[in-house]
């Protein structure tokens, strides 16, 4: 017998945006429907109410997910992303707040348990301040650790490195110290060239070519070659292999007499 439920395999996005833009009101600031999902972004202040609304009265009722993006040329540099779910509707929703540095964000752990660990991996890796939350602490990264992996100003080598040390025998950090500098690939084939010079090679584009040859050399006779008619006579001899050596009693060597076949077992000795 067939299961029913109330949620559609495939839930469409039709009237949705309008319905929540409607009642969300002056806690949204922009709304769009890109890539088959509607994203609403919100006043930073009202995040906890809108996402309230959105679970009491709209039936989103999971977060699933927290995210955060970085740009850098913006003065609100950080978007906060909330991820939704109705599993009544089987909809998907995301909700987007702006913050800078020093802009805290309201805390949803009032909404959403999960929302702490969710919001320490967003503090931990891009910096964004949560007001309210119980225990904002690193999550990702080590004990000590400085600055925040994800921002587009963060160095690609961080700023230190860990190792074992056999002589005090523990982890030790350490500044990062590079063996060569990081190179830039251009990814093209070493078989056609690049286009442009690389580094040494302006050395052969400042040597002079060779001066062109004025007129050129033939040897057209035997005057010419610096050989003569004995030497001619002498290249056009034929070498013959030399004789089989002779015994002491002048004959030829004999082959080798054929050796017997091994006898196999069990015949008779």
């Amino acid at each position: 017998m067939p299961v029913l439920h109330s949620a559609p395999k495939i839930a469409s996005n039709e009237g949705v945006l309008d319905a929540l833009v409607a009642a969300l009101g002056s806690m949204v600031v922009a709304s769009k429907e890109e890539h088959g999902e509607i994203v609403l972004t919100v006043v930073r202040a009202e995040v906890e109410n809108a996402l309230r609304a959105l679970r009491d009265d709209h039936g989103y009722q999971q977060l699933m997910e927290m995210a955060g993006v970085d740009y850098p040329s913006r003065a609100e540099r950080f978007d906060v992303v909330y991820m939704l779910l109705s599993v009544t509707k089987n909809h998907r929703l995301m909700v987007k707040v702006t913050a800078a540095e020093n802009t805290p964000v309201p805390t949803v752990t009032t909404l959403w348990p999960n929302a702490g660990w969710l919001e320490r991996e967003v503090f931990d890796m891009y910096g964004v301040i949560f007001a309210g939350n119980p225990d904002l602490r690193r999550i990702l990264t080590d004990y000590g650790f400085e600055g925040h992996p994800f921002r587009k100003d963060f160095p690609l080598t961080g700023y230190v490195e860990l190792r074992y040390s056999e002589e005090d025998k523990r982890v030790v950090y350490e500044p990062v110290q590079l063996a060569q500098d990081l190179r830039s690939f251009d990814f093209m084939s070493p078989w056609e060239g690049a286009d442009y010079i690389l580094p040494g090679d302006e050395k052969a584009a400042e040597a002079a070519s060779p001066p062109p040859v004025a007129e050129k050399k033939t040897t057209e006779t035997k005057a010419d070659t610096g050989a003569g008619d004995k030497a001619n006579d002498k290249a056009a001899e034929k070498a013959s292999a030399p004789a089989p050596a002779k015994g002491e009693d002048g004959k030829a060597p004999e082959a080798p007499k054929a050796t017997e076949s091994r006898p196999e077992e069990g015949d008779d000795k």
